[in-house]
């Protein structure tokens, strides 16, 4: 089992930017998909990114593609999301997960499949 925990986030402008990472307890050995959902208030979850740690692929929702970059650094075990161009629709909770699994499945992994997943970090965009 891994912890993960989330940190950045915050409150932004329309039009700006700001960065969540999630650093995760232990470096897994095992070739993992990352990924990033978030959850607006009285709507369901989604997924918004995913980044694969055994070659770097990454997929990003349309609502977030050209805005929102997904990175992770292997030395820090961290996975980082930077957001530009937020706009009010980018409010949520967004929380990082972590799972054991080949890329052809990252994309598509839903939340509940995640063993790993991390508490939340508030995003509030006005």
């Amino acid at each position: 089992h891994v912890q993960l925990v989330e940190s950045g986030g915050g409150s932004a402008q329309a039009g700006g930017s700001l960065r969540v990472s999630c650093s995760a307890s232990r470096n897994s050995k095992r070739r993992h998909c990352m990924g990033w959902f978030r959850q607006p208030i009285g709507q369901e979850r989604e997924g918004v990114a995913a980044i694969y740690t055994g070659g770097g692929s990454t997929w990003y929702a349309d609502s977030v593609k050209g805005r929102f970059t997904i990175s992770y650094d292997n030395a820090k075990n961290t996975m980082s999301l930077q957001m530009n161009s937020l706009t009010p629709e980018d409010t949520a909770m967004y929380y990082c997960a972590s799972e054991g699994s080949i890329w052809s499945q990252c994309p598509k992994l839903p939340w509940s499949d995640y063993r790993n997943r991390g508490q939340g970090t508030q995003v509030t965009v006005s």
